[in-house]
């Protein structure tokens, strides 16, 4: 028996029945002997299922792989009553009950090994999330510890031997998970010996290597650790003739750097001077898993009642017995801090009490354009890994996949300025483990089972804190007097104590009388304000007038922004400034309290934002001093810098100015330099300013700019398509169309109607999509615009090739690639070929196909668009598949899933162990087969996609039909066929459908 299977102490000791390993019965008396053969069979597969129902067919499919005898079921009754005998002459404390259509095994989860190990696994995985690793870890073990030896070994069925293979694989990522873990606590010195037994045991997985190598490393064994690697490295090379994986290359590439994040934070190589290293490095979360951390930052000077905090703490977390959400509303007027409140607390509970993330969105309830329910459930679902082309359209839709996703997970949710409880409701998890803290200036009475706490002024002890913590508590203890009258003066209202205190920071030579004494004559002279506004304008009055002139242009200019954060280098568009950091325009506003720095980009660059008292002021302002036409320049600029950027993105993506259509509208171009820090991933940055460039076509719609309108519109188009934002696609693009229209601009609204189509066709609606294109296609043909012509030609082709007419397809795409070789649009062209590739393949064609594959290929390496090679790469992997070339295909598929993977497009890596899996079915390699299929079924039941999980159901029911299991082909059909009619899947329809039929036919036949 092999170092790995040496049993260890067993966790539970009720286990009557052992599958893992050799099957095994213990009774009251001892073993319970099982006779080999039919029995056996079938005891182990009522075992595997126990508590469910199995099928007399599928114990028929187990027990004979091709025609069973007439008296099949006969003596399957026979089998069951003998065991039901063994079980009972032995004590042993189970039933085997006739249900129908099969059998069920009825008997204590506790006593079945591989429950106990699922158990167990499970319950590791809630100790992680705890934050109890060492329990964790050593639950992991205690559940390993359960193995025999190779599971169901010596079970005479290959459909039971390949189930066991699964289960010794869930085994060994048990044990490379404890390893993670026990790495992580410092223990390498401990485990190395253990990881070197299991990566001799199993040379070719890459992750017991790796941690074979960082457990090295860590214990000052750094040429061990490389040496690891290359013998790796070699193996691999010899048996498959394939190079270590990313992750792999990544650590060796660390190891000789000495990169410092291979330890702990704080903590050091281990040597004669230093200590353990106590803390691993973080493993990327998998999809499905992710855990956003979406708090806006911390006020560092916040102020408030700690009974308060404690008070909405405790509602929110609530007791271990609790069965209901934990839900708080903090109500108030404005400045009031309802904001900063929530997202002190956010920050104080978010690791520890809720570890699985905290989820954040400014619902702009105080603004005239609320953020709907949809569309905050839809940013929600993407931060928890669903890609946007699976969440669905409906509001209820997302609703439900949202509860799903958070039934299982302790999560934080904060709703900043809600509007109203119907824009709440659907936001709400279904889950006690999560809780939900909501601001508002209405107290959302209509809220079932909040709690509601209404934020009032501050009391003198905490204003004179906060004033203190601003400007220094030394000058508050020089002037007593006038550091209370001015608290009074403020009325205790935070944010204008925080514009007053920020003044007086920034004039350390002022005292705090003569600051009681300007704000004084302020609110006189705005004494017919009601007494919470006339504190705010007196603040905001006095702060404004002792601006230098330049700053308070900005301030009303800023005014025009109407994002929820806001990068720096508007600054510079609106005063039409290019300095290299524009940032540097803001900072006096800063200093003031007039804007908010709420976060640093990764690039360094910063993030502001206005309170949205502070916003109204300075639209009045910008209204007594700006003219109609200074404001419109101002908000050109700023919307031709967003649409700039946008265009440089979208160049970086495909590597030039390639498959959108350009306007004349002026563009204001930010700093190369600027641009190149933001610009590192462009499809992130794009990702990033997503409110902010939606929100700034709906400006350049209010304000008339249509060539701007559309512009902007159809290059977003680059974010939209690679994120799936669907809904965010028509919304711009129903506003550009009314703007171009109404303007008579005839090629901004073909432009547009052309982007409609290419929608129509992801949301699989061929109908509208042709008609927008064809709407589109006249427009251009009219206009001469042979650029418009191509693009709408493509997707026309890409429409018929769908509906299935081949010919018609190939005659667009002929033209289109024609069209777009004359505008120099190369990447146009390639996508024409790589699409028109996959009907000469379908056709037989393969060396059409081939070389059309390999222009296109040219192409996108040329430019450097590697989701267009990527896309190539899979056509090219499937022609392989074609021409047989069995071998190049799974290289050229799994170098493909690499890129995929390593871009997190999790609807890629699907389709490519879907890929996969066919090319090990046509070289007869069944099992390897059915376990990428399974993998690509796991793909998309992680990410919630039913339409395609059933597609692959019918992937493996053909395996299994094929391989002789008609009964869970069958049954995976079944399954499939509910979706199918459900989606209007027609085409996956009638291939179920026919399948079961042709199942059917044999089972009468077999009778």
């Amino acid at each position: 028996m092999p170092d790995s299977f040496t049993a260890r102490p067993v966790a539970g000791d009720r286990i009557m029945f052992r599958v893992l390993g050799p099957l095994q019965v213990e009774g009251p008396t001892g073993t319970v002997r099982i006779p080999p053969g039919r029995q056996e069979i079938i005891l182990a597969c009522l075992l595997m299922e126990a508590g469910r129902v199995v099928g007399t067919d599928r114990l028929l499919d187990l027990i004979w792989h091709e025609e069973p005898p007439d008296t099949a079921r006969t003596q399957i009754q026979i089998c069951v009553s003998r065991i039901r005998k063994s079980f009972t002459a032995a004590g042993v404390g189970a039933a085997v009950v006739s249900r129908a259509p099969g059998y069920v095994l009825s008997t204590d989860e506790d006593t079945v090994d591989l429950q106990v190990f699922n158990r167990q696994v499970m319950a590791s995985r809630v100790l992680v999330k705890e934050g109890r690793i060492a329990e964790a870890a050593e639950t992991l073990r205690a559940a390993v510890a359960l193995w025999r030896g190779p599971c169901l070994s010596g079970i005479p069925s290959e459909a039971l031997r390949t189930r066991g293979l699964r289960l010794d694989e869930d085994r060994l990522t048990a044990i490379e998970t404890y390893l993670e873990l026990e790495l992580g606590l410092g223990r390498s010195h401990e485990v190395v010996g253990e990881i070197s037994r299991l990566v001799h045991e199993y040379p070719l997985r890459e992750r017991m290597r790796g941690q074979l190598m960082l457990a090295l490393y860590r214990s000052g064994r750094q040429a061990e650790a490389l040496e690891v690697y290359r013998e790796g490295r070699a193996l691999l090379a010899e048996e498959l003739g394939l190079e270590p994986g990313e992750e792999l290359r990544h650590l060796e590439s660390a190891i000789l750097a000495g990169d410092p994040a291979l330890y702990a934070a704080g903590a050091a190589p281990h040597g004669p001077e230093h200590g353990r290293v106590t803390v691993a490095a973080a493993a990327p979360t998998p999809y499905g898993e992710e855990r956003p951390h979406q708090l806006p930052a911390d006020t560092a000077d916040f102020v408030t009642s700690e009974p308060l905090v404690r008070s909405i703490e405790t509602a929110l977390v609530g007791t271990d017995g609790r069965r209901s959400l934990g839900v708080v509303v903090i109500a108030g007027k404005p400045g009031i801090g309802k904001s900063a409140m929530a997202t002190h607390i956010a920050h104080r509970l978010g690791g520890e009490r809720f570890p699985d993330g905290q989820l954040y969105c400014d619902l702009r309830g105080a603004g005239s354009e609320p953020v709907s329910a949809k569309d905050a459930l839809g940013r929600f679902l993407r931060a928890l890994g669903i890609p946007g082309p699976v969440i669905p359209d409906d509001t209820d839709e997302r609703a439900e996949m949202y509860r799903t996703l958070l039934a299982t997970r302790r999560m934080l949710v904060v709703l900043d300025d809600a509007a109203n409880e119907r824009q709440i409701s659907p936001l709400l998890p279904g889950s006690s483990s999560c809780a939900v803290l909501v601001t508002s200036r209405s107290r959302l009475t209509a809220l079932p089972g909040a709690q509601r706490v209404e934020l009032d002024v501050l009391d003198q002890a905490e204003a004179l804190d906060l004033l203190g913590r601003v400007i220094g508590a030394d000058r508050v203890r020089r002037e007593p007097e006038a550091a209370a009258a001015l608290v009074r003066t403020v009325g205790g209202l935070p944010l204008a104590l925080r514009i007053v205190a920020a003044r007086l920071a920034a004039r350390p030579h002022w005292t705090l009388a003569s600051m009681v004494h300007r704000l004084a004559n302020e609110r006189h002279r705005l004494d017919e304000l009601a007494h919470g506004e006339m504190t705010m304008r007196a603040s905001l009055s006095l702060t404004h007038d002792g601006l230098n002139r330049a700053d308070r242009r900005l301030l009303r200019l800023f005014s025009l922004a109407q994002g929820p954060t806001m990068p720096g280098w508007i600054a510079g568009a609106l005063l039409d400034d290019h300095r290299p950091i524009p940032s540097d325009l803001v900072e006096p506003l800063v200093d003031v309290q007039m804007l908010d720095a709420v976060a640093v980009e990764s690039t360094g660059e910063f993030r502001y934002r206005f309170h949205e008292v502070i916003r109204l002021f300075a639209r009045e302002q910008l209204a007594l001093h700006d003219s109609p036409a200074v404001q419109l320049a101002a908000t050109e600029r700023m919307i031709g810098g967003w649409l700039a950027i946008t265009e440089q993105a979208h160049a970086r993506v495909y590597g030039g100015d390639f498959t959108v259509l350009r306007g004349s509208a002026p563009r204001w171009q930010p700093p190369a330099a600027y641009l190149d820090r933001i610009l590192a991933d462009p499809i992130e940055w794009l990702d990033s300013e997503q409110a902010n460039l939606c929100l700034a076509v709906e400006q350049a719609a209010q304000a008339g700019l249509d060539e701007l309108c559309w512009d902007l519109a159809t290059t977003l188009v680059t974010l939209f398509e690679a994120r799936g934002y669907f809904d965010h696609w028509e919304r711009t693009h129903e506003r550009a169309l009314q703007v171009t229209r109404a303007a008579g601009n005839r090629r901004g609204s073909a432009a547009v109607l052309s982007s409609l189509g290419t929608l129509h066709i992801s949301r699989q609606q061929p109908e509208e999509a042709r008609r927008s294109l064809g709407a589109a296609l006249e427009i251009f043909d009219d206009l001469g615009d042979v650029h418009g012509l191509a693009l709408c030609r493509r997707d026309l082709a890409l429409l018929e090739r769908q509906g299935g007419d081949d010919d018609r397809a190939l005659v667009l795409y002929e033209h289109a690639a024609r069209d777009f070789e004359r505008v120099g649009d190369i990447v146009g062209r390639a996508t024409v070929l790589t699409q028109s590739a996959h009907i000469w393949m379908r056709r037989g064609h393969s060396a059409v196909a081939h070389a059309q594959l390999e222009e296109s290929l040219e192409i996108f390496r040329s430019v450097g668009y590697t989701r267009g090679e990527a896309h190539a790469l899979r056509r090219a992997g499937q022609v392989q598949l074609q021409r047989g070339e069995h071998a190049q295909a799974e290289q050229t598929l799994t170098g493909v899933l690499t890129m995929v993977r390593r871009s997190r497009d999790i609807i890629g890596e699907g389709h490519l162990l879907r890929n996969l899996g066919e090319v090990h079915a046509a070289t007869g390699r069944y099992d390897q087969a059915r376990g990428a299929f399974e993998r690509a079924l796991a793909v998309r039941e992680q990410i919630m996609d039913h339409g395609g999980a059933a597609a692959v159901r019918l992937d493996i029911a053909r395996l299994m039909a094929r391989t002789g299991a008609p009964g869970q082909a069958g049954e995976l059909l079944e399954h499939a066929v509910v979706t199918f009619r459900e989606r209007g899947m027609r085409h996956e329809l009638r291939e179920a459908e026919r399948l079961l039929e042709d199942l059917a036919v044999r089972r009468s036949a077999a009778s």
